[in-house]
């Protein structure tokens, strides 16, 4: 790509952000985008097929970071050998969330546009994701807990649904409010702390 397609690609992501974060993927206007970033239709056909096509451009290698994080969270904790399975609980997945957060703050107007901005993407089931590879890892470790012949819980399902849900509204709740980063890093920290207790006593730990 040469510096003038570098610099007309520059000002469709630039007008394209601006027009995605002030009215969302649904209302925001193609045409619009075109007219700030100061190229024709046709140039922008150039690059892109569809507004579909550009919010994609724009969030998801992001979007695919954060899942492929979470998943190698619940593969390497999987991998750990059952006997110490119950002792590392938390340490991964919380070494995960961190490395999210960070992530996170680094392409924040990205992950706004994820999370505020993305009815009518494949985007806006982020956390409808994250919550359905969260539930398949805790029923992969009741199943460790079974065979170490250690209890237990029964769970109402609806009732772990909301629960986790709800810890990953809570994440990411630091990321929409832009909470300076060195407040989220504790908060992050004091939720973990709070979910995990919670955790522990619905499983009689």
């Amino acid at each position: 790509m040469n510096e003038v397609e570098q610099t007309t690609l520059h000002q469709i992501f630039s007008a394209a952000m601006q027009e995605f974060l002030e009215k969302g993927f649904k209302s925001a206007s193609l045409r619009n985008i075109v007219k700030t970033a100061g190229v024709t239709t046709g140039a922008f056909y150039g690059y892109y097929d569809s507004k579909e096509e550009l919010f994609e451009a724009l969030v998801g290698k992001h979007y695919n970071f954060l899942l492929d994080c979470f998943r190698k969270a619940q593969k390497e904790f999987a991998e750990i050998p059952p006997e110490e399975q119950p002792d590392n609980l938390t340490s991964t997945s919380g070494e995960c969330m961190y490395e999210m957060l960070l992530y996170a703050y680094e392409h924040l107007n990205e992950f706004k546009l994820i999370l505020c901005c993305s009815e009518g993407t494949r985007f806006s089931k982020l956390i409808d994701e994250m919550v359905e590879i969260e539930t398949n890892a805790t029923h992969d470790y009741f199943k460790v807990l079974e065979r170490l012949g250690r209890p237990v819980p029964s769970i109402d399902k609806r009732l772990e649904h909301i629960l986790i849900t709800g810890m990953f509204n809570t994440f990411f709740e630091l990321i929409i409010h832009e909470m300076p980063l060195e407040e989220a890093k504790h908060y992050l920290k004091e939720m973990r702390a709070f979910y995990t207790a919670g955790w522990m006593k619905i499983m009689g730990q």
